[in-house]
């Protein structure tokens, strides 16, 4: 098995067309949902964890996270769910049904970085 075979794996299991930004935020949005850490991950897909680090960066810093205006203590529905997180700070995050992924990966993303 030569040294480059886990880099033709990883990039053959993201899309074949994709651009090299969409191949390495697939890969980071993997490392994040594999629970490893950054170093064994990198290992693992045979990538350096320097270049990881330095895309990671790039990406978070493309998009600006965007959020939502609310109300503070407005009534919920009873007859709607949803979903609490309380953080380490004590704040609570309510979580809609019908919530956006993408948008709560991303406000999830930078409440790890930042704890």
């Amino acid at each position: 098995m030569s040294p480059r075979s886990p880099i033709v794996g990883w990039m053959r299991a993201i899309e074949a067309g994709s651009t090299r930004q969409e191949r390495w935020a697939e890969l980071i949005r993997q490392q994040s949902q594999s629970r490893l850490s950054v170093t064994v991950f990198c290992r693992e897909h045979g990538v350096r964890e320097q270049s990881f680090y330095y895309w990671r960066k790039r990406l978070s810093e493309a998009e600006p996270v965007r959020f939502a205006l609310v109300e503070a203590g407005m009534p919920v529905a009873k007859d709607r769910a949803f979903i609490e997180l309380v953080l380490a700070s004590g704040d609570r995050l309510h979580i809609a049904p019908g919530a956006d992924a993408a948008t709560l990966r991303t406000v999830l993303s930078v409440l790890r970085e930042r704890a």
